[in-house]
């Protein structure tokens, strides 16, 4: 079963679900988490979990022979990321940096001058701890594309899993609907939409729901914090009943999951009783 954590707005508490019902799953099945916010993953904190390198991840970029570059300028008039300058006369500067690799240049230069080379653009990790196998897809600093990071660490947890043979996959997505978010959620079986009892909180919380929606997969919705502000609480658990989506968690706020943080260890094991909501959560997806 491949379950993904998502919420939309950022710090609603999708790593501390995603953690902690990893380490409920790892009691009673062999699990892998996938730490899909490439940006800023932060699973391995939750867990205390020393990463190891497995492998980087590459991008194409291009390549010129000025010995053939015909100084015509195709290269830089079809490069919407304006990542290839061009002045008359003048062979193309190409700033790799923001490049994203699509290849237009390649295919639009008409003197075959241009070859496609790689450059580094994320790193992926492995650890593990709690009887959970993690596989962590970090962004290489000031590249752009995340989603490509996540489609690359979702490709190398299947490769990872066929030694490990986990029955659950979980995926911590980043915040957001963007591609990071897409590349998380395509293929799942679940989504659990974790959320918070505030305004800007329930607006992302539809549009996660739209992306649900599109994609035809089955969710839940999780409350976050659900005690901090009951009547706005009561708004979400009405959205979900005219939506008809089910309700299937509420985790109250309390300040152990903060010191869990602090200390780098699970909420579940700071505080055995918050397994019953966990356990909740769990027994939900799969009726």
């Amino acid at each position: 079963m491949k379950i993904a954590v998502t919420g939309g707005k950022g710090g609603v508490g999708k790593s501390m679900v995603a953690t902690s019902l990893a380490v409920e799953f790892a009691r009673n099945d062999k699990t892998i988490l996938i730490d899909a916010d490439a940006e800023c993953p932060n699973d391995h904190l939750l867990l205390s979990i020393k990463r190891k390198k497995y492998t980087f991840v590459y991008q194409p970029i291009p390549k010129w022979n000025f010995n053939k570059c015909v100084k015509c300028g195709k290269c830089a008039a079809v490069c919407k990321q304006n990542a290839i300058v061009f002045v008359k006369n003048k062979y193309p500067a190409f700033v790799k940096d923001i490049c994203i690799g699509c290849k237009a240049c390649i295919v639009a230069c008409p003197a075959g001058a241009i070859t496609a080379t790689k450059k580094v653009i994320g790193t992926i990790y492995t650890g593990r701890n709690y009887g959970i196998d993690l596989v962590s897809g970090e962004l290489k600093l000031g590249e752009l594309a995340s989603g490509e990071v996540v489609a690359e660490v979702r490709k190398y947890a299947e490769e990872i899993n066929q030694a490990v043979k986990a029955k659950i996959t979980i995926i911590d997505s980043s915040p957001g609907i963007g591609c990071p978010v897409i590349a998380s959620l395509v293929g799942t079986d679940y989504i659990v939409a974790v959320t918070e009892p505030t305004p800007s909180a329930l607006h992302d919380l539809k549009r996660v729901l739209y992306l649900a929606d599109h994609f035809g997969i089955g969710c839940g919705i999780v409350i976050n914090k659900f005690d901090l502000a009951k009547n706005f609480y009561k708004k979400i658990e009405k959205f979900a009943e005219e939506s008809k989506i089910a309700v299937i968690g509420k985790i109250p706020y309390r300040k152990d999951f903060v010191e869990a943080a602090i200390k780098m260890r699970p909420a579940l094991e700071m505080n055995p009783e918050h397994r019953g909501v966990f356990r909740k959560i769990i027994k939900e997806m799969k009726s």
